[in-house]
């Protein structure tokens, strides 16, 4: 395999990493909306990029459903939900964005750690690019704990399902009908999540889960 194939694919994979320190770095949802856009539309070019050094067509219709759905249609319906529900635009975190980021970096240390020795007899491409959706699905994670609004949550939640396509791709892809059937699973989990926000906004006035949870020690 030409080694053109793995530069490529691994700056894709890297480029994702990267993104997701992006993610957790952003103070405004307005910011932290546009890098999730981003990072779709870097997942669906490495997508794409498998389907051309694998040699398999399938793929090419998980890139475009990363790039139609991830980075267009989601990031705008949260844009809607937030002008709807007057969500604050400000992030709040649990701890600060410098132990946050020095979390990341030790996650990414965690991944590499694990995986590289794990698949050391796996094919070169796939093997690196393991390790490096395991760090975006362990920051993804992490952007989700440190948050306390749940619209980030949800972008966490993306953020890591990105980093578990980007796996399952790197390993030499999923069968069509699973790559769909997950694609349906985030669409219907994501119409269940904005039909909770708009609810808990409504009854609450306010999406904060720090806040939700003082109500629910109020209650006892």
């Amino acid at each position: 395999m030409p080694k053109l194939y793995f530069d490529v694919a691994h700056t894709l994979a890297g480029s994702l990493v990267l993104l997701s320190f992006v993610m957790l770095y952003q103070r405004r949802l307005g910011a932290l909306l546009n890098v999730l856009a981003l990072h779709a539309a870097v997942l669906a070019l490495s997508v794409a990029w498998q389907a051309h050094i694998q040699g398999a067509p399938h793929l090419y219709i998980t890139a475009a459903i990363a790039l139609a759905f991830k980075a267009i249609v989601v990031p705008m319906a949260l844009r809607r939900m937030i002008v709807l529900l007057g969500i604050h635009r400000e992030i709040e975190t649990v701890t600060g964005i410098g132990l946050s980021m020095l979390a990341g970096i030790g996650l990414v240390a965690l991944s590499m750690a694990v995986m590289l020795p794990v698949t050391a007899g796996a094919d070169p491409v796939a093997r690196e690019d393991i390790a490096l959706a395991l760090s975006v699905v362990l920051i993804g994670l992490l952007l989700m704990v440190t948050r306390r609004n749940a619209v980030s949550q949800v972008v966490g939640f993306m953020s890591l399902e990105n980093g578990i396509v980007l796996a399952a791709t790197g390993a030499q892809g999923m069968p069509l009908v699973v790559e769909i059937s997950v694609a349906f699973s985030i669409l219907i989990a994501f119409i269940v999540i904005g039909i909770f926000l708009f609810r808990i906004r409504e009854r609450f006035d306010t999406v904060d889960v720090q806040a939700l949870d003082r109500f629910r020690g109020e209650r006892r």
